[in-house]
């Protein structure tokens, strides 16, 4: 349940009244490619500029159509966009030992990074519910802000935190093309059958260290591919 002293603040953030920063990520299901974090600021203007876009959250519109909302959201709107690339993402995976923990180090990221671009006071910090909120009430005391922080199940439905999740998704797809001209194979999306068989081609060409370099190395994925974690 949202506490109520922040019921006015949501109902303004739901209606862009209010200056607000939403986060989300991307990628966090997806076996081959980043993890990204996005944060987003808006405010009325920005919110009025957007308005005839119809934003929803990333899950629900096309990767072209995402990518195109994306180019609209960094027009109007101070963003920051958090990429923690496989190779990085693993290390820092067997650094905290803990998804929740390495999303909540890549919100702090992403929200300070806005904080320290804004110039307008901010009302209102909205993300989705996972574990370490402290980490991001951390972030905001030491960028000296005094806001209200939300995390909520289903927060896309915030406009704010909507463009965060276009501006995470789309630098995710972009980031999987990337990486799979690199290596030289078509990376796909998910962690279904179809990415397995990708990931078996992968390591049977190039080995475990070239595996590694796409892949998020704790998925059970790897157990099936590899017959091993380490």
């Amino acid at each position: 349940m949202v506490p109520s002293q922040n019921a006015e603040l949501l109902e303004k953030a739901r209606f862009g009244a209010a200056p607000v920063i939403g986060i989300d990520e991307a990628g966090k299901g997806d076996y081959f490619g980043p993890l990204v974090i996005a944060a987003c600021f808006l405010n009325p203007a920005s919110f009025a500029a957007l308005s005839d876009l119809e934003i929803k959250e990333s899950k629900k519109v096309s990767d072209g159509r995402a990518k195109s909302l994306a180019s609209e959201i960094k027009k109007h709107c101070p963003h920051s966009v958090v990429k923690i690339n496989p190779a990085k993402y693993n290390e820092l995976y067997e650094k905290f030992g803990n998804l929740n923990k390495l999303l909540a180090w890549g919100h702090s990221r992403a929200l300070e990074n806005v904080l320290a671009e804004i110039k307008e006071p901010v009302e209102l910090v909205i993300s989705d519910k996972f574990a370490n909120e402290w980490r991001l009430e951390k972030a905001l005391l030491s960028a000296g802000k005094t806001v209200q922080l939300v995390q909520m199940p289903k927060a896309e439905e915030y406009p704010a935190v909507a463009c965060a999740s276009i501006l995470a998704r789309a630098a995710f797809l972009y980031a999987l093309e990337d990486l799979s001209k690199e290596i030289g194979w078509n990376l796909h999306k998910g962690a279904g059958e179809p990415t397995d068989a990708i990931a078996r081609g992968l390591y049977t060409e190039k080995g475990e260290a070239g595996l590694r370099t796409v892949a998020k190395w704790h998925f059970k994925n790897t157990q099936k591919i590899v017959g091993r974690l380490l």
